[in-house]
């Protein structure tokens, strides 16, 4: 534990460091969020907050190369991180192009599509699913899922990216959850593959952390589709690591059956992003409209225009985010009624939360902007 948390702290220190001078290269290079009618923002803002968490995840590795307990992670002849680097490379150098200059969504896709094949051919990639026992997959088709999975990730991530704050955090709770998972099942059961998911876990978590500071309400930064699509790249990233890879029928004394929890744990820590995705791909496609054309009808609008502010509209998809995601975890170690009873009383907390919006003027700064959008699809 302590040299993932030695880790997580690099990541977030650094990103944090390199923070503003992402945004001086942004403002520079001309890299700015232009504000624009299904925005929420109200003034030009950098972006490039991406670069930041690069260098938050760079470190991170090159310390974990040097701590013992990590060496697993780094052997020689099957380097997962190679893997994960030269995947985030190809996302990290579309998202700049893309804030930069704009790129057009089917480019977009076929740049993700690229990223995903190039870690999933480098071996980091889903061998098997929990159908029938244990399905173990032809390489075609684990190439193909590992990309099905990395684009579902990186487009939930970009599509509610969409308030200030509210990206990083949500990821930062879902990779929480992430860590703790399976780091509890490393220690209980020994799996040594879990070592990676848990590794990337703490460093997205360290790098969120050390951006949020510069991307809370109001934000200094965004992110950008650089960081946004970063983000979403490295929790697909580790959630195949694990789910796709480790199996789970090996955890004993489960109370969910085991073989569930490969499907479960990815869908909970990505409930709200991918709740948001398939209601803007259901609402634009019945409407005859493409599938990525923008709208201001995510979720964080509704509970804008319900009369939330800013600050209460992020925490409370931050309080959805952890209930889900926290029950999904204990799933594996706790007996169902108990995860379930925690389920129903922290969703029913946070409904009554959200429906008794009070006179925080959310609407009204809505109307006039102030949130920030640091993507390019909400």
């Amino acid at each position: 534990m302590r040299e993932y948390l030695l880790c997580l702290a690099a990541a977030a220190a650094v990103t944090y460091l390199v923070t503003p001078l992402a945004r001086a290269i942004a403002v520079r290079w001309g890299a700015m969020a232009e504000v624009r009618d299904r925005d929420v923002h109200d003034a030009p803002t950098p972006r490039l907050g991406g670069l930041a968490m690069l260098a938050g995840l760079c470190a991170g590795l090159l310390l974990a190369s040097k701590l013992p307990q990590m060496s697993s992670v780094f052997s020689v002849g099957d380097n997962p991180t190679v893997a994960l680097l030269s995947g985030a490379a190809i996302i990290v150098v579309l998202g700049l192009i893309d804030d930069r200059w704009g790129l057009a969504a089917p480019t977009k896709l076929a740049g993700q599509v690229l990223a995903a094949a190039v870690m999933a051919l480098q071996g980091i990639s889903i061998i098997w699913l929990p159908f029938g026992g244990t399905l173990v997959l032809d390489p075609v088709t684990s190439v193909l899922l590992t990309v099905l999975v990395v684009l579902v990730c990186i487009n939930a991530i970009n599509m509610v990216d969409g308030l200030d704050g509210l990206a990083a955090g949500i990821v930062a709770v879902a990779a929480l959850a992430f860590f703790s998972y399976s780091y509890l099942l490393s220690v209980e059961v020994g799996f040594e593959r879990a070592t990676m998911a848990t590794l990337v876990s703490a460093l997205l978590v360290g790098m969120c952390v050390g951006f949020l500071p510069y991307n809370v309400f109001p934000a200094r930064i965004f992110m950008g589709d650089t960081g946004s699509m970063l983000l979403g790249f490295l929790l697909a990233a580790s959630i195949i690591t694990l789910s796709g890879q480790v199996d789970p029928a090996a955890i004993e004394g489960g109370t969910l059956l085991p073989a569930l929890l490969p499907i479960l744990l990815p869908l909970a820590v990505l409930v709200l992003p991918l709740l948001d995705l398939g209601l803007a791909v259901l609402r634009r496609t019945r409407k005859g409209r493409s599938p990525f054309a923008p709208d201001k009808l995510h979720l964080h609008h509704r509970l804008l225009e319900m009369g939330h502010s800013q600050r209460r509209t992020v925490t409370l998809m931050y309080a959805w985010t952890a209930v889900v995601a926290g029950t999904a975890v204990a799933l594996a170690f706790v007996p169902v009624a108990y995860a379930l009873l925690i389920l129903i009383i922290g969703l029913l907390a946070v409904a009554y939360v959200a429906l008794r919006p009070g006179a925080s003027g959310g609407s009204a700064l809505l109307r006039r902007g102030g949130p920030a959008k640091t993507g390019t699809d909400a």
